[in-house]
């Protein structure tokens, strides 16, 4: 696939069928995503790789322990801003757009809680990739992990496969932890689903909308 029918292509996918991502592929893929730019070179990235008996404890643990807490008591690293519009009205319409290709009402409790909850089966894909970054870095090396994941989806796209970058991973940083084996001196940022699309869920035929280049973009000199 050429890289920009990638682009074009990526999108964040919440089905996938059971067929297995060998793991000389998820090698190759990660290989690829190590091209990524990062600032003086750090490379910040650090990733673990889940399938099979693994993928499915971490699978069970969180589930678990999220039907005793809505989230862990405090974030594994900071998170207090507070979003505003149009970051609000843009979450809000994907939402309802979601929602509304699965069939789960508004104000429907129960079922949201249980779609929200497919985050922490990776969407049923057979791999699912936990990236997480050492403490003492700056924030700087969280741009560079989101541009090494960036790479990794186009990646994958040209090979075929899909993805869902989820940053619901961070809500349960502490079971992720002692499941994974994480060192405490690394942050749980996020995660993704990895493998190849059910075609034929509802929720497959979500395409998020993006804002035209003159509603985000500046020009200066020109």
């Amino acid at each position: 696939m050429h890289f920009l029918d990638a682009l074009h292509a990526r999108k964040s996918v919440r089905a996938f069928r059971p067929d297995p991502v060998p793991r000389e592929l998820v090698e190759e893929l990660l290989a690829l995503a190590s091209r990524a730019p990062s600032g003086t070179n750090v490379q910040p990235w650090k990733v673990h790789v889940v399938a099979g008996e693994v993928r499915a404890q971490l699978e069970r643990e969180v589930l678990a322990h999220r039907e005793t807490k809505p989230h862990d008591e405090r974030a594994e690293f900071p998170r207090t801003s507070k979003r505003k519009e149009p970051y609000i009205g843009r979450m809000r319409k994907l939402g309802k757009d979601m929602y509304s290709l699965i069939g789960i009402p508004k104000g429907d409790t129960a079922a949201n809680w249980a779609q929200w909850g497919r985050n922490y089966k990776f969407f049923d894909a057979p791999v699912g990739l936990i990236f997480t970054i050492d403490k003492d870095l700056d924030a700087m090396s969280f741009v560079d992990l989101g541009i090494f994941m960036q790479t990794l989806m186009l990646a994958a796209k040209v090979h075929g496969l899909d993805t869902c970058a989820q940053g619901a991973w961070n809500n349960y940083w502490s079971v992720t932890r002692k499941v994974l084996g994480v060192p405490d001196d690394q942050y749980i940022i996020c995660g993704i689903s990895l493998g190849y699309a059910d075609e034929t869920a509802p929720v497959n035929g979500l395409v998020s909308e993006r804002e035209p280049v003159e509603n985000f973009a500046t020009f200066h000199g020109f």
